[in-house]
C-alpha cells in the first residue's frame, strides 16, 4: 500500500522516510492496460481527483526529493472517451504555486493550465477544478507548468479512446513513459548551466581525437576545424545540455536495474504508447529483433510506417504496434548524446530478460549543422577574419563563410555590459527527411518526419493567407535561449494570430541544438511534402540549421503558450505567448 501524504508527513517528523520506486509505481505501469477501463482513476461522481505533494523516494538505492501526483511516480493514468466532458479537481499540497497542463489537448484557454498566460495557477492548499470537453482521441500526457515541478515528478499519461470505431487493431497495450531524473535540485542544475553551459558534458574531444582526425583528414583541416569551433565558443559534442553525468533515465518511473517488464502472449499484436516526458532528453528507441509499425504521432493517427528505430523528441508521443514471438525483447531507449539509456522488457513469461545493446559512439555536430560549409578544405584564419569578439557564438560581427552572409539580432547587455548577438543562419534547409545526428548510418530503417502522413486530408484545405517567420536563437556560452534574439522577458509582446486565419509558420533554427517546439491550443500541420495529408502535431522537433514550416488554423481565441519543451531552454527565455484575436468573425472551417 502507498503512504498517503498525511502518513508521510507524520512519520517524517521522526526521521526521513524514503519510499522505494516500486511502492510509487502506479497500477497502469505494472500490468497491461485494459481497453475497457474507461473510468481509470475516477471517483463515484465521475470526476478525477488529483493531489500534488512532496515525498522522498529511493531510486537505485539513492534517496531523492520528489513531487508526485496522488503519491505516484509517474502520476495516475487518466483515460477519457472522445466527446465526453471531464472534471478534474487538482489540489496543491505544496508550499508553492502549482499547475497542470493537459499537453496536446484542444480545450479553452482557461483550462490549459499555464500560469500567468491563461489561468492564475493553484496556490498552496487550494483546489482548482478543470472542466472541458474532450475533442480528440489518442495518446497524450499531462504535467506541471510551474517552475521545475515537471522535472521533479509532476507528470502522467492520458489515453483518449475514440468515440467511434478504433481503426488500429491490437490485443494488448502498454504505456511506455520515458523520463529523466535528477538527484539534485533542478534550480542548482540550471545555475550550473548558466555559469558554464558545458558543465555536464564529459564527452568532449580529447588529444587522442585530435590525432585520429589528423590521420583521417590531415593536419591543416583538423586545425581549421578546431579553430572554427573554438572561436565560436561552441563544441561539436554539445548534443545535450544535461547528460547522463547528472540524469538517471526512467521507464514508467523505473530505472534500468528495475527492468520494467510488459508481458504478452505469443501472437498478440501489442500496442506500445511511447511518451517522452523527459525535461531535457531526446531518446532513440529500438527493440532489437522486432519491427515496429508506427500508427500514431502526437495522438493523431498516421498511415502505418514499419521501422526499426525512431527518435522521440521531448514532449512527443509515438504509438507503435509490435508482434513478438515467444521469448523476451529489450525495449532500449538510448539518449541521443549516447551518455546513457533506460531499458525495459517485453516478455512472454515473468522473469525473462534479453541482452542490452551496446551504446553507440557519441555523435558530433558538423559545420553543415550550423548551415555552414563543412570544414576540411583548408579554411583557416582568413576565412575566420570576420569572427571577432570575446563571446564565441555571440560577438561575431559581419561573419562571412564561403560567401554566406549572416545577420544578427541584438539584445540585452552581456556580463561585460556590452550588447550580445544571436547568430542567424540564412542558408538553413529542410531536414525532415533526415533521421538526426547519430542515426545517419544506423544500418536499418529509422523513422523520419517525411514518413508521417495523415490517413485523411486535413480538415482545412485553404492555402495560408500569410506567413510568419521565427528564428530559434541562443547564446550558448551564457546559456540564453530565445526567439528572434529576444528572451521572453525582452519580447515586445505576443505573437498575433487572427481568429479564423490559415497561416504558415516558418521556424529557422539558428542554434546547434535541437528544439522541440510546442504550440498550445492549436494543431500544427507539418509541411513535410505530404500535400493534403500533412500530419498534425502538437510538438515539432527542429534540428540545428533547419528551416521547418507548419500550417496552422487559428481556431482558438485567447492567449496560448508557445515554447521550447526542453525545460531549461524555456526557463532561459525560449518562450512566447501567441494571442489569437477575435476581431475576425465568421465560420472559417
Amino acid at each position: 500500500m502507498l503512504f498517503t501524504r498525511r502518513d508521510f508527513v507524520s512519520v517524517g517528523l521522526g526521521g526521513a522516510v524514503a519510499l522505494g520506486i516500486d511502492a510509487l509505481t502506479p497500477a497502469w505501469a505494472r500490468t497491461s492496460i485494459r481497453r475497457t477501463a474507461l473510468h481509470s482513476g475516477r471517483t463515484a461522481s465521475g470526476a478525477f481527483n488529483l493531489s500534488i505533494g512532496s515525498q522522498t523516494v529511493l531510486i537505485n538505492d539513492r534517496s531523492s526529493d520528489a513531487t508526485t501526483i496522488n503519491d505516484m511516480l509517474p502520476g495516475p493514468l487518466l483515460r477519457f472517451q472522445e466527446g465526453e466532458t471531464v472534471t478534474l479537481n487538482v489540489t496543491n499540497y505544496l508550499d508553492e504555486d502549482s499547475s497542470i497542463h493537459w499537453h496536446g489537448l484542444i480545450l479553452p484557454p482557461g483550462m490549459d493550465g499555464v500560469p500567468k498566460v491563461s489561468f492564475p495557477g493553484i496556490s498552496p492548499g487550494e483546489t482548482f477544478t478543470y472542466q472541458y470537453q474532450v475533442k480528440q482521441s489518442g495518446t497524450y500526457w499531462y504535467h506541471s507548468h510551474s517552475g521545475f515541478q515537471e522535472q521533479t515528478g509532476v507528470f502522467g499519461p492520458i489515453i483518449i479512446d475514440p468515440a467511434g470505431h478504433e481503426p488500429i487493431g491490437y490485443d494488448r497495450e502498454y504505456v511506455v513513459m520515458l523520463s529523466d531524473w535528477l538527484f539534485e535540485d533542478p534550480h542548482r542544475v540550471y545555475a550550473k548551466l548558466k555559469s558554464r553551459s558545458s558543465y555536464f558534458n564529459f564527452q568532449k574531444r580529447t588529444v587522442g581525437d585530435f590525432f585520429n582526425d589528423v590521420a583521417k583528414n590531415g593536419f591543416r583541416a583538423t586545425v581549421d576545424d578546431r579553430l572554427m569551433w573554438g572561436r565560436m565558443r561552441m563544441d561539436p559534442t554539445d548534443i545535450a545540455d544535461v547528460t547522463g553525468a547528472a540524469f538517471t533515465y526512467l521507464m514508467n518511473g523505473a530505472p534500468s536495474a528495475t527492468n520494467w517488464t510488459g508481458l504478452f502472449r505469443p501472437g498478440e499484436r501489442v500496442r506500445l504508447r511511447f511518451i517522452n516526458a523527459a525535461a531535457a532528453t531526446y531518446f532513440d528507441v529500438r527493440i532489437p529483433g522486432l519491427k515496429m509499425t508506427v500508427v500514431q504521432a502526437d495522438g493523431q493517427n498516421v498511415q502505418p510506417v514499419r521501422v526499426d528505430e525512431f527518435r522521440i523528441a521531448v514532449a512527443e508521443t509515438y504509438d507503435v504496434i509490435v508482434e513478438p514471438d515467444d521469448g523476451a525483447y529489450t525495449i532500449f531507449a538510448e539518449t541521443t548524446d549516447r551518455s546513457g539509456y533506460v531499458r525495459g522488457t517485453l516478455a512472454s513469461r515473468p522473469g525473462m530478460s534479453a541482452p542490452i545493446p551496446e551504446r553507440r559512439k557519441r555523435p558530433l555536430r558538423t559545420m553543415s549543422d550550423m548551415g555552414m560549409m563543412q570544414m576540411g578544405t583548408g579554411m583557416g584564419d582568413e576565412a575566420m577574419s570576420g569572427m571577432g569578439g570575446e563571446m564565441g557564438m555571440p560577438g561575431m560581427s559581419g561573419m562571412s563563410m564561403a560567401g554566406n552572409k549572416k545577420k544578427f539580432y541584438k539584445h540585452g547587455p552581456d556580463r561585460h555590459g556590452r550588447l550580445g548577438s544571436a547568430m542567424i543562419v540564412e542558408n538553413a534547409r529542410s531536414r525532415t527527411g533526415e533521421p538526426g545526428a547519430g542515426l545517419e548510418n544506423a544500418g536499418h530503417r529509422v523513422l523520419v518526419y517525411d514518413d508521417l502522413k495523415s490517413p485523411q486530408p486535413g480538415y482545412d484545405r485553404r492555402k495560408p493567407s500569410r506567413e510568419i517567420e521565427l528564428h530559434l536563437t541562443g547564446i550558448m556560452d551564457r546559456y540564453i535561449w530565445s526567439f528572434d534574439g529576444k528572451k521572453f522577458s525582452e519580447a515586445d509582446g505576443p505573437i498575433h494570430f487572427e481568429y479564423g486565419e490559415r497561416l504558415r509558420l516558418v521556424l529557422w533554427n539558428d542554434t546547434m541544438m535541437s528544439h522541440p517546439i510546442h504550440l498550445h491550443g492549436m494543431w500544427m500541420e507539418l509541411d513535410n511534402g505530404a500535400g493534403p495529408y500533412k500530419p498534425r502535431k502538437h510538438t515539432v522537433n527542429v534540428k540545428p540549421g533547419e528551416r521547418l514550416a507548419v500550417e496552422i488554423t487559428a481556431d482558438a481565441p485567447g492567449n496560448w503558450a508557445f515554447h521550447c519543451h526542453i525545460l531549461y531552454h524555456m526557463e532561459a527565455g525560449m518562450f512566447r505567448v501567441v494571442s489569437v484575436s477575435t476581431s475576425v468573425p465568421g465560420d472559417f472551417k
